[in-house]
């Protein structure tokens, strides 16, 4: 597998390469699916993805919406 990973205050959140998709993964949870890395990085920036269970709002977390700012892994 492959992706891109970014640590928030809260844990880390992932975007990975899933069926020729782009996951975006926080907490174990699927948060949404993407055509590009890129756009992953910007829904989970603005707060814009489905809600993780544990109610956490990920606008508050800082996340950057650039991917050069993730870390690949």
């Amino acid at each position: 597998m492959r992706g891109y990973r970014y640590q928030t205050r809260r844990g880390p959140i992932y975007i990975v390469a899933r069926d020729g998709r782009w996951q975006l993964v926080f907490e174990g949870e699927s948060l949404g699916s993407y055509h590009s890395p890129r756009a992953a990085a910007d829904d989970a920036a603005g707060g814009h993805t489905f809600t993780p269970s544990s109610g956490i709002d990920l606008a508050t977390l800082g996340i950057p919406d650039g991917i050069n700012e993730w870390e690949v892994y």
